[in-house]
């Protein structure tokens, strides 16, 4: 299988160091000519949503699979824009790496792939609108994969607690859902290898409260937790505020039946246990 990824980011980057052996040539797209130097192997076109090049074109046109994991902009989806008649004509597996954040706020109620979106916010009604200009744009057949909040070397609690970043804001009954980038990466190539197309969710076992993450860590690390922080008074960014305003627990279980996806770290506990074993946040 010949391989075409835009957006070779942390998510798309971990799924090559996992699975690049099972495809025959690998392709790829970043925004900043300088972003190329640790991706050895792997051939990399510059791509920031104007005009694509000619050898771009070309490579997408050959791919058997396509991996989508750059967002929307205000426009609508900058390669669906770009690389419209390449899509048009010929059949490949397309893959669009989403997020959960299209479901909005459900009071920390259930939700799964059967619940209609309702994203308040901007940037999760651009989502909703690509992830159906990609159904559309292969007739319904694309993977749409609804990552919940990622996290994994290099970018976990430990991290920021080891940094002095970490917060814990308290906003009473709110809850996030995570998965580590290597559970993200196993579910790509489950979607890589099945017939036809669907939605799904992809995140761990257990939603918990941000503020519990933080105080597992620092458990972990023998360390004293940062101070509580109320919402309402905690000095955030407007983007980092946002993320409070929906609070959902979002169901693995099509994920797990479906696609027989069986995670390595099932709750945030897992993954820290496994990340502080190798040093991470010393």
């Amino acid at each position: 299988m010949r391989l075409f990824i835009l957006g070779l980011g942390y998510s798309a980057r971990h799924f090559l160091g996992r699975f690049a052996d099972s495809f025959s040539h690998i392709a790829g797209t970043v925004r900043d000519p300088a972003q190329r130097n640790d991706l050895a192997g792997i051939e990399v076109h510059e791509f920031s949503g104007g005009s694509p090049a000619r050898e771009t074109v070309k490579r997408i046109s050959e791919a058997d699979v396509l991996l989508i994991s750059i967002p929307p902009g205000s426009t609508g989806d900058p390669a669906i824009s770009a690389f419209r008649n390449v899509l048009a004509a010929g059949r490949r597996k397309v893959v669009y790496l989403s997020t959960i954040g299209v479901y909005g706020d459900h009071a920390g109620g259930w939700v799964d792939e059967s619940t209609p979106p309702q994203a308040a916010l901007e940037r999760t009604r651009m989502r909703v609108a690509a992830e159906q200009a990609w159904t559309d744009a292969t007739g319904g057949d694309a993977v749409i994969l609804r990552l919940a909040g990622i996290y994994g070397p290099g970018r976990n609690a430990l991290v920021t607690l080891r940094a002095g970043t970490a917060r814990r804001i308290i906003k009473p009954g709110q809850v996030f859902n995570r998965i580590h980038v290597d559970d993200i990466a196993s579910t790509i190539m489950a979607a890589v290898q099945r017939q036809g197309g669907g939605i799904w969710n992809v995140c761990d076992d257990e939603p918990a409260p941000p503020q519990d993450v933080i105080a597992y860590a620092a458990q972990l690390m023998n360390v004293a937790p940062p101070p509580e922080e109320a919402f309402e008074t905690a000095e955030m960014s407007a983007m980092a505020r946002s993320f409070y305003a929906s609070s959902a627990r979002v169901s693995n279980a099509k994920l797990k039946q479906e696609l027989g996806v069986v995670l390595a770290y099932p709750t945030y506990r897992h993954a820290l246990d496994a990340l502080w074993r190798v040093g991470e946040g010393r």
